[in-house]
C-alpha cells in the first residue's frame, strides 16, 4: 500500500472483531497497535502512526468486552451456567443501556471439558444475567445472542425471568432441549422490572424457530446433537410454540415463523414473546460503540477476524465495517484468509494480512503465537504506509 502522498502522520482506527479460540478483539487490536507504533523509521516522528482502538463485537462472544472497551462497566454476577454449576458472568452498563450476552453465561466455551450436552444444556443462566441487568434500572438492554450451547427455544431463560413450565402431573420443569416435550402448561405474568425497559435482541441469524431451516435442524449438530436427538429437540419446540399458545400468549406461533426465532437455539424466540426489537448484530454494535463518528477522524480502518472468507462477504462483521468506512483505506487482518485476491474488491480491501502466511504453526489455539505474529503484521502495515 505505497503512496507518496500519506500524510506525515498516518491516523489508524483499528476496529477487529475477536479471533475465535485465540484473542479477544482488545487483544488483537493491541497487539495490532503494538506492531504499528514500532515500526522502524516512523516512530516518534514524522511519518508516526496514530492508533485509535475500537475492538468490536457482532452479538457473539465478546460483546461484553467489546462495549467495556468502549467505555462501558462491567459487572459480574454469579448465574447457573448450560450444564447446572454456577459461573461467573459479566454484563456492561454505561448507566442507560446494559449488553447482556449468551456466550458467557450459557455458551459452548463454558460446559465441562468441551463436553457438548445437546439436550440438556440450558439459557437459565442467560435469563439470570438479564435479572441482574434489570436490576440496574437500565433505559435499554442488548441482547446479545451468540455463541449458545443449549436448544431449549428459550425455556431456561423465561423461567429465570417468571414463567413457569409444567409436566403432565403439575411438577415445574427447569428448562433445557430435554425438558421441552414435557411441557403441558405454561404459567406466566408480566415481570414489573421490564416494564418501560426497551430490549434489543443483536443477532445476524435469520432462520425461523423450527422446520428444516429452524434452530434443531440447522444448528443442533454444531452443539453435538444426532439425527434422532434433532429431530426430537424441533419436536420439543413445536410442543413449546403449541403450549405457549394454549397458554393464551399472543402471537406464539406467528413470533416462531420470524426471522431470527431459532437464533442461540431458539432464545431468540424467547426474545420475541418479551417483546424485543430484532437488529442486525454487526450494524447494530458498530451504531453502540459509535464507529461511524470514530472512524471520520481515521485516514485508514484496519479490521479482521480469526477466518475471512465466503462468510465474511454474506456479512460479518469486517464486511460491515468495510462497508461504513465511507471509501477510506481499508485493510483486513485475519488468522488465515480463504478470500482469492480477485475478490478482496467485493469489501473494497486494499489488502489482507493472514498469519498463516506469516507461519508454518497453527496460531488458532496459541495466543502468544498470535499476539507476536500481529505485532509483526502491524510493524508490516506501517511500513506501506511510508
Amino acid at each position: 500500500m505505497n503512496n507518496t502522498t500519506a500524510p506525515k502522520t498516518v491516523r489508524t482506527l483499528i476496529a477487529p472483531d475477536k479471533f475465535k479460540g485465540s484473542l479477544t478483539a482488545a487483544e488483537v487490536a493491541n497487539a495490532l497497535a503494538a506492531g504499528l507504533r514500532s515500526a522502524p523509521d516512523l516512530s516518534g516522528g514524522a511519518g508516526a502512526v496514530h492508533c485509535e482502538l475500537l475492538p468490536l463485537a457482532d452479538g457473539g462472544d465478546g460483546s461484553v468486552d467489546a462495549a467495556v472497551a468502549s467505555g462501558f462497566t462491567r459487572h459480574t454476577v454469579t448465574v447457573t451456567g448450560p450444564s447446572g454449576r454456577p459461573v461467573q458472568a459479566g454484563i456492561a452498563f454505561d448507566g442507560v443501556t446494559a449488553v447482556v450476552e449468551v456466550a458467557n453465561t450459557c455458551g459452548l466455551a463454558l460446559l465441562p471439558q468441551g463436553r457438548l450436552e445437546p439436550l440438556d444444556a440450558s439459557s437459565c443462566g442467560f435469563g439470570e444475567a438479564v435479572l441482574f441487568a434489570l436490576s440496574l434500572t437500565p433505559a435499554k438492554v442488548v441482547l446479545a445472542l451468540g455463541g449458545s450451547s443449549s436448544t431449549d427455544g428459550g425455556m431456561g431463560m423465561l423461567g429465570a425471568l417468571g414463567y413457569r413450565f409444567l409436566d403432565a402431573a403439575g411438577g415445574e420443569l427447569s428448562g433445557s432441549g430435554r425438558d421441552l416435550a414435557k411441557i403441558r402448561s405454561v404459567r406466566h405474568s408480566p415481570l414489573p422490572e421490564l416494564a418501560g425497559v426497551e430490549l434489543v435482541a443483536a443477532s445476524d441469524v435469520r432462520n425461523p424457530l423450527t422446520g428444516p431451516d429452524g434452530a434443531a435442524a440447522v444448528f443442533g449438530p454444531q452443539k453435538g446433537a444426532g439425527p434422532w436427538e434433532a429431530a426430537d429437540l424441533d419436536s420439543g419446540l413445536k410442543n413449546l410454540i403449541a403450549m405457549m399458545e394454549d397458554s393464551g400468549v399472543a402471537n406464539a406461533r406467528g413470533f416462531a415463523r420470524h426471522e431470527g426465532a431459532g437464533s442461540a437455539g431458539g432464545i431468540g424466540y424467547a426474545c420475541l414473546l418479551l417483546g424485543a426489537k430484532q437488529v442486525s448484530g454487526a450494524d447494530y454494535f458498530l451504531d453502540l460503540l459509535d464507529f461511524d463518528h470514530r472512524k471520520d477522524s481515521c485516514d485508514v480502518v484496519i479490521t479482521g477476524e480469526g477466518s475471512i472468507d465466503e462468510q465474511t462477504l454474506a456479512g460479518k462483521l469486517p464486511a460491515a465495517v468495510a462497508r461504513r468506512s465511507a471509501g477510506r483505506p481499508i485493510i483486513a487482518v485475519a488468522g488465515r484468509s480463504l478470500l482469492p485476491r480477485e475478490r478482496w474488491s467485493e469489501m473494497d480491501l486494499a489488502r489482507i494480512y493472514a498469519l498463516a502466511d506469516y507461519t508454518d504453526r497453527d496460531s488458532s489455539r496459541d495466543p502468544g503465537l498470535s499476539a507476536a505474529l500481529l505485532r509483526e503484521i502491524g510493524r508490516d502495515i506501517a511500513t506501506g504506509f511510508q
